[in-house]
């Protein structure tokens, strides 16, 4: 298992692409943190699964191999006090995966400032001060470490009426960037990973509409929707060993979407 002994804070994972993105990694032997803001059923459920990826659950006992923490991420008190809860609970973090993010569908001369803030708040500003918790950990612990990001396609892609939402993707394949350079001294690499058309409950929408769901398909040279589970694969090498030399890129899992996208 290429991450024993390796503890990892994944952020919004009660549902949808966090989950996934925790289970692979206890699965890869990684002790994980779940994160969530208002979903505390489905973070039991995560937790749960964890303890059974992680095969090392015997007669109903299973040692410490995942905990639940609730934060609201666009709080930056609520991040740091989440990065030190975690390190509480576990001795140390070795990998961060921010995965937490929401999108708001609205015409852009509609679009509020507190529609704006919700967005940036949660997706850039909760990012930045999450990794800053982290990194200033692994700095006073004299440990190297690996920042995940889960960004969109949208950090490249135009979708016209998530303004906010592409703004807040662009700035964080900038902030992924400049970290993965002024981090790099200390040993910790900085990547972004992109899914494109994912099947999660964020989707529900498209899912539940075939002619939307359709016109979306026939951009996506692979022929279907992701998984998590595409997105998970991706995120638990970027978080092994095999990923020691990778830092500063995007990296894409969107069946070919993103080159081959045209507006309908």
């Amino acid at each position: 298992m290429k991450l024993e002994n390796k503890v990892a804070l994944v952020t919004g994972s009660s549902q949808g692409i966090g989950q996934a993105i925790a289970i692979r990694l206890a699965q890869e032997g990684a002790s994980v943190v779940i994160n969530y803001r208002s979903h505390p059923e489905g973070a039991e459920e995560t937790l749960r699964r964890v303890q059974e990826a992680s095969g090392k659950c015997y007669m109903a006992q299973c040692p410490k191999v995942g905990a639940t923490i609730q934060a609201d991420l666009s709080s930056v008190r609520e991040a740091q006090e989440l990065v030190r809860e975690s390190i509480e609970q576990f001795g140390k973090l070795d990998i961060l995966v921010n995965n937490a993010g929401l999108e708001k569908n609205k015409d852009f001369i509609d679009v509020s400032e507190a529609d704006y803030d919700k967005v940036l708040d949660v997706n850039l500003k909760g990012i930045f001060f999450t990794t800053q918790a982290f990194v200033k950990h692994l700095k006073e612990t004299n440990r190297p470490g690996k920042v995940i990001n889960i960004s969109s396609v949208h950090e490249e892609l135009p979708f016209p009426h998530f303004t906010a939402y592409c703004a807040s993707k662009g700035g964080l394949k900038m902030m992924m960037r400049n970290l993965a350079i002024e981090l790099a001294p200390l040993g910790v690499t900085v990547n972004n990973v992109a899914p494109g058309a994912i099947a999660t409950p964020i989707n529900k929408e498209l899912l539940d509409d075939k002619e939307k769901l359709d016109a979306v398909l026939k951009n996506i040279p692979l022929g279907r929707l992701g998984k998590p589970e595409d997105v998970a694969g991706l995120v638990a090498f970027l978080a092994s060993a095999d990923a020691d030399y990778t830092t500063g890129a995007t990296y894409y899992v969107d069946g070919g979407l993103l080159w081959n996208y045209q507006e309908q």
